[in-house]
């Protein structure tokens, strides 16, 4: 399943659980379903962030330099 799928049932199961009408056992599988579904999301973010590559300046040869994304950082 890609990442907006993942988010995407993240936000049903969240809307469902905000009602709070759904028995103990209901609750439970759709909040272990959710921290699945949260964690690999993390994982898939975290991975796109390793492959972020901002560009910074060119060197001697016109190449450009790269340099890992920093969020923060300008």
């Amino acid at each position: 399943m890609d990442f907006e799928k993942k988010l995407g049932r993240l936000e049903e199961i969240v809307s469902k659980m905000e009602k709070g009408d759904l028995a103990l056992e209901d609750s439970l599988g759709l909040f272990e379903e959710g921290v699945k579904l949260s964690r690999e999301c993390q994982q898939q973010l975290s991975s796109a962030e390793l492959k972020v590559k901002k560009l910074v300046q060119f060197d001697a040869s016109g190449n450009p330099v790269l340099e890992n994304f920093e969020p923060g950082k300008e």
